[in-house]
């Protein structure tokens, strides 16, 4: 089974000002390829979204770990510069898949500053905050991610066409 953690990036659901509702739209979602073993909430802060991250691959040992929010334009928008300094390899595949095919319902999805990469076997990637977006986007490479997994993990040699 695929351990999965889900970090919501936000300053106002950090702070009790909002609810987080992408989390859950993403628990929902990958019910049937592994467990949500971790749901957590913190805020837009680069140093905590790094220790964050590092603390689920390193310590926690999760396959993936789904980001939502902060990957857009606001100055208070991290995650991707985050992510950066977390990942050892860049799959840029990933945040161009989601961008080319969610641009077709939204022209503002190609702002979408999204990052995907392997911390050694952990994938992380970087969702958008709007429940809406993360259906669109997740839906989009769903369909991937167990293969990934198991390409990363050395289960399975052959990954691209």
């Amino acid at each position: 089974m695929i351990k999965i953690a889900v970090v919501t990036i936000s300053d106002s659901a950090s702070r009790g000002q909002r609810e987080s509702t992408s989390d859950k739209v993403i628990a929902e979602m990958v019910k049937n390829i592994g467990s949500v073993e971790s749901q957590i909430i913190i805020p837009d802060e680069l140093d905590t979204i790094v220790e964050c991250l590092q603390k689920l691959a390193d310590e926690n040992f999760m396959d993936i770990i789904l980001t939502t929010g902060g990957t857009g334009l606001s100055p208070r928008d991290v995650t991707p510069e985050a992510t950066y300094k977390v990942i050892d390899r860049e799959i840029i595949g990933i945040p161009e898949k989601m961008r080319i095919e969610t641009s077709k319902y939204s022209p503002n999805a190609i702002l979408s500053r999204a990052v995907a990469g392997t911390r050694k076997d952990t994938l992380i990637i970087n969702l958008p905050g709007s429940p809406k977006a993360v259906k669109e986007c997740l839906g989009t490479i769903l369909p991937v991610l167990v293969h990934t997994v198991d390409v990363i993990k050395g289960r399975v040699v052959r990954c691209g066409g």
